[in-house]
């Protein structure tokens, strides 16, 4: 049981490292979530939003950082 909280701990960590970085980007300009290929419809009751670019920029950055991140580990 133990180990679960020490998980859930380090979790929640990263978790707010992570809310900390896209606040600090938010206010920095970066277009994250406006760039083109982030789609946004809005009609008369609904608006309705997709960040396609983003998702696979953020993928992209991520996948390359892990896998640094491995290739230091060993």
């Amino acid at each position: 049981m133990a180990e679960m909280g020490r998980i859930l701990v380090v979790l929640g960590v990263a978790l707010v490292v992570i809310g900390c970085i896209v606040m600090l980007l938010g206010r920095t300009g970066m277009p994250l979530g406006r760039l083109p290929g982030d789609f946004l419809y809005r009609g008369k009751n609904t608006t309705f939003y997709f960040p396609l670019a983003s998702s696979i920029v953020i993928s992209i950055v991520l996948s390359v950082v892990l896998f640094l991140t491995g290739r230091l580990k060993r």
